[in-house]
């Protein structure tokens, strides 16, 4: 048999209990300096004994804004984005918020409808990793009213903050790294160039081969499709098969560089003693990796509270006093024994 529902206390029900007004108890809800202490004191007894749930969604249309954070990421089961959500959520909870965590499944689609959702819903901030730097896109939904800071992108800065890496000098701190370390031929596994973060890594790899005065063919670019250790796995034995196998390898993320490790050994191939790797993000499984892999650090959970605080400010700014800001990290080589040097030939 189904129990009927519970009546809902309302304002009013609260104030007879305790003997005061409605707008008393809503001040004491919404802004409780206001209420003296013994009053107030009597209002929240008879909050718990009628067991009293205010309405936060009714609460935020008052307000204009509700006390959420939404966070929009191309893949919740990538590392790199599970540890940007660890941040936004402490960061979140520390200030007296809640997260909603939307994944676009690498869909743009899907991720414009998420964002548009958390414009309607007032949503104090929409954190967003974007597939595509359409800046009509994210502009559309800045008109929408959304407190909008775009995560790991340093750009368009008109349509909201932004928190990023620099990702040229992550690029040219990994190629020099090998540069320094290999004599020979060197190899860049990369994602598609039309992601951002891809193509400004292979920029910076190719500046640290030009400020050396080196010949721009000693480093070749091999871009698959998708950033995963399969795809890094097929490249590298593709390679081997072909005996093109270079001194070093710069692969644009950490999964890529597991792969790549994994079908090199498998085929004989020692790391690092015929090949130097090198991966990006430094993300827990670069420590665990079948060969501890150097990578790049990326400052994840600074990037998700970066994120948050940046929300937060323009939350509470007004539009006039209010700037975008562009908090760029600065990256760090993290060495480990998939890039060890090694002993060269004396010339």
């Amino acid at each position: 048999m189904t129990r009927p529902a519970r009546p809902r206390v309302g304002l009013a029900a609260i104030a007879r209990e305790a003997g005061v007004s409605v707008g008393t108890v809503s001040n004491v809800l919404n802004s409780p300096d206001r209420v003296a202490e013994a009053t107030r004191g009597r209002v929240l007894e008879a909050i718990q004994s009628l067991d009293f749930i205010p309405n936060g969604a009714a609460a935020a249309m008052r307000r204009g804004v509700n006390r959420l954070i939404g966070l929009v990421v191309p893949d919740i089961t990538n590392p790199f984005y599970s540890a940007i959500a660890r941040g936004v959520s402490e960061a979140a909870d520390d200030a007296g918020y809640g997260v909603v965590l939307c994944d676009s499944h690498d869909d743009p689609a899907r991720e414009l409808q998420h964002m548009e959702r958390l414009a309607e819903h007032r949503a104090a901030g929409a954190l967003v990793a974007p597939l595509t730097a359409d800046k009509n896109r994210l502009a559309r939904l800045r008109a929408k009213g959304a407190h909008l800071v775009l995560i790991d992108r340093a750009d368009p800065t008109e349509v909201g903050c932004s928190v990023s890496m620099d990702d040229v000098r992550g690029g040219a701190l990994a190629l020099s790294h090998l540069l320094d370390t290999r004599d020979g031929d060197l190899l860049l596994v990369n994602g598609p160039h039309s992601i951002p973060q891809c193509a400004h890594r292979a920029e910076g790899a190719l500046l640290a081969v030009r400020d050396r005065g080196e010949d721009e063919s000693r480093l070749q670019e091999i871009v698959v499709d998708e950033m995963t250790s399969e795809a890094g796995y097929a490249a590298a034995t593709k390679l081997v098969d072909s005996g093109q196998i270079p001194a070093g390898i710069f692969c644009t993320n950490d999964q890529l560089a597991v792969g790549v490790i994994q079908a090199l050994i498998g085929r004989s191939i020692d790391v690092p003693g015929d090949v130097a790797v090198v991966g990006y993000g430094d993300l827990d499984i670069a420590a665990s990796a079948p060969v501890p892999l150097t990578s790049i650090d990326q400052p994840k959970l600074a990037l998700g509270k970066a994120a948050v605080a940046a929300a937060l400010l323009e939350a509470t700014e007004s539009a006039e006093a209010h700037r975008h800001s562009s908090h760029v990290f600065e990256p760090r080589l993290v060495l480990r024994r998939s890039s060890a040097e090694i002993s060269r030939t004396p010339g």
